[in-house]
């Protein structure tokens, strides 16, 4: 009997799932007994990862923020831990204290108010100490406004202690007043679409954050973008914002080029002729206008509106007007002598003005009335790799190569190379990148030789070989060296927004050892740079950031991240360019082995002289480094490395 009770336990046992959480709780409980609450952090994060729904890790890793004072983390878990168990009071109590801690009375009083009415003499009194004092304030602003006081002030305090009480429909009727006494602030009419927003008003919220961010303060215009919808707004958005707020000149503005575009003529010289009249009298209008009319023969409505902007106080704009007309830029000459504007003019007009769509219509017509013009074929060109129209642009580029103006010519050459690879079928690509170290008193060299077939879809297939190695049979760690040989097939996504991502399987050859392993490989790449570079034109200030995130089967089905970013200046003449920079690099993978989580930081350079190919340069850096995971090797401390490099790429 005792030992079918035994077999019978044992069975229940292992029929029980693993706890996939137990081993990081394990460790993060045995952390906070010895008070080494970062340690407790790290394994709760971990914790988490493995079972994000059980809402006691969160309220353990809650708890440990707070002892480390960081009020804002705690606030966040104890928010996911009440959503994951709405019914845990005390979580709730805790994030509820928080808010109010961080001015956030409005949230603070609803968890309040949700627990008094359970029996929680402690929320009852939180509660009627948040909500008596804003009762107290609306009742004294409300009589205010009964004895006859009628200012923005007044009004705006009224709205913001019935927003933060859960009045919103008294909160929406001030903020509104108080916009309607000072509109061109427009700040009243943020607060007034995050209140219509809650009240599940969209279309109401739209049209006042449409109004605020158009034709308000910086400050104030962002604040509502980051309200509104990702999407760019409809036609009928911007008319309901403009019903809301009529005398925004920018909104109507931009609903009137909106309309040009979508080729709604009519509606846009409507809009215009709004804007070009009292009391708007708005002088960009005046001239759009003044072209469409000229370009459509009606010459004594346009000669009116073109001797207002010529005449007029925006000396900028007028002599913009005068470049297109072909008119001496000094003095306020009149319009009469101008000559006759025609596609190629209006063309000019429209990429000036950002509207390429229209400009590659007018090109069109130019070049039908001129084939042999080629500046205006390069334009085409131009139009149409703006507009992401490559093999157009290809084909526009190929014809402007046969110019007889040496400029022109050089210039479509330049760009049609530059479309080049992306038009043919198969594209041949490769970078190397051999460096020295002294850290490892060793050489080491990575290399790619890849061949692309382009496709009409997003992913392009490719054959690749890749060197992964050193010079030395003792090499370093994995992942400075795998002492390979790698072929591969794969695929990658085409950029976007500086986002790809690929996966390869092969077969990598160990050129030491001479065996034979299976190779398989993905991830995504994330790439970010503002500023100089170093084949610009200028010098000046630059900053980047790579990231890649990287799963290896032959680590052991690891996935590594490690990200690398460079802040510095670019420096010194186009026939030896230098950027000067400090760079700080970060590795870590999910296995948390030893040799693959590591920090470094430390000053480089990049060098690159007028008789290197373009894309090659050479790199030199000097960083000190640690390691972020220690397994008892003495090997893993600090350590300072100096390095140096050549980096070269190409594309045929």
């Amino acid at each position: 009997m005792r030992g079918a009770l035994l077999l019978a336990t044992c069975s229940l046992a292992l029929a029980q799932s693993p706890d996939p959480a137990y081993e990081s709780l394990a460790r993060a409980y045995s952390a906070l007994g010895a008070k080494d609450y970062g340690g407790a952090i790290g394994d709760f994060q971990k914790a988490i990862l493995a079972d994000p729904q059980r809402a006691s890790i969160r309220k353990d890793l809650a708890y440990a923020y707070l002892k480390i004072g960081e009020n804002g983390l705690a606030r966040a878990q104890f928010r996911e831990a009440m959503r994951t168990d709405p019914a845990d009071a005390s979580v709730a109590m805790e994030y509820a204290f928080l808010c109010y801690e961080s001015k956030e009375k409005a949230e603070a009083r609803r968890i309040f108010d949700r627990l008094r009415k359970t029996g929680n003499a402690t929320a009852e009194q939180a509660f009627q100490n948040i909500d008596a004092p804003l009762a107290e304030g609306i009742a004294r602003w409300q009589e205010a406004i009964r004895k006859g006081s009628d200012d923005f002030g007044t009004h705006f305090e009224l709205a913001s202690l019935a927003e933060q009480r859960d009045d919103l429909e008294l909160a929406a009727a001030h903020y509104k007043r108080a916009w309607e006494l000072r509109p061109d602030g427009r700040s009243a009419l943020v607060d007034l679409g995050r209140v219509w927003k809650a009240m599940n008003q969209p279309e109401l919220a739209t049209s006042a954050l449409l109004a605020a961010s158009r034709g308000g303060d910086a400050r104030t215009a962002e604040a509502a973008r980051e309200l509104l919808p990702a999407r760019y707004p409809y036609v009928h958005e911007f008319r309901s914002a403009i019903e809301l707020d009529p005398r925004n000149v920018e909104l109507r503005r931009e609903l009137a080029y909106l309309l040009l575009q979508m080729g709604r003529s009519a509606e846009a010289e409507k809009e215009f002729h709004v804007l070009a009249e009292a009391p708007f009298s708005d002088l960009i209008s005046a001239a759009q206008l003044g072209f469409l009319l000229y370009t459509r023969g009606e010459r004594e409505a346009a000669r009116i509106l073109l001797n207002r902007v010529l005449t007029g106080s925006d000396e900028a704009l007028a002599n913009r007007v005068r470049a297109v007309l072909g008119m001496a830029q000094p003095g306020h000459a009149s319009v009469d002598g101008a000559k006759t504007i025609g596609p190629k003019d209006m063309a000019e007009l429209s990429i000036k003005a950002g509207y390429v769509k229209d400009a590659l219509e007018y090109l069109g017509q130019a070049h039908a009335a001129d084939p042999g013009d080629y500046g205006v074929v390069l334009k085409l060109g131009w139009a149409c790799n703006v507009l992401h129209r490559d093999s157009e642009a290809f084909h526009w580029f190929g014809l402007a190569r046969g110019s007889g103006d040496a400029k022109i010519s050089e210039a479509a050459t330049q760009a049609w190379h530059n479309l080049r690879p992306a038009e043919e079928w198969f594209q041949v690509s490769g970078w190397a990148y051999p460096l020295v170290s002294t850290r490892w008193n060793d050489a080491f060299g990575y290399a790619q030789l890849k061949v692309e077939l382009r496709s009409r879809f997003k992913l392009r297939p490719y054959v690749s070989v890749r060197l992964d190695g050193d010079t030395r049979s003792n090499a370093p760690p994995l992942l400075f060296s795998e002492t390979s040989i790698i072929f591969a097939v794969g695929v990658r996504t085409l950029p976007w927004h500086g986002v790809s991502g690929w996966f390869e399987a092969g077969t990598g050859a160990n050129y030491l050892k001479g065996s034979m392993l299976p190779d398989y490989r993905g991830g995504v790449s994330v790439n970010r740079f503002t500023g100089r570079t170093l084949g610009g034109e200028r010098a000046g200030g630059f900053a980047e950031t790579t990231a890649d995130g990287v799963f290896v089967s032959r680590f052991g089905n690891d996935f590594l991240v490690y990200s690398q970013s460079r802040t510095g200046y670019t420096v010194g003449p186009r026939s030896l360019r230098g950027q000067l920079y400090w760079c700080g690099n970060l590795t870590f993978d999910s296995a948390r082995q030893a040799w693959a989580n590591f920090v470094e930081t430390g000053p480089g350079a990049r060098l690159h002289a007028s008789g290197m190919p373009a894309s090659m340069y050479l790199v030199f850096s000097a960083v000190r480094g640690g390691y972020l995971v220690h397994d008892g090797d003495p090997n893993r401390h600090a350590y300072n490395d100096f390095r140096a490099g050549v980096w070269y790429a190409f594309v045929h």
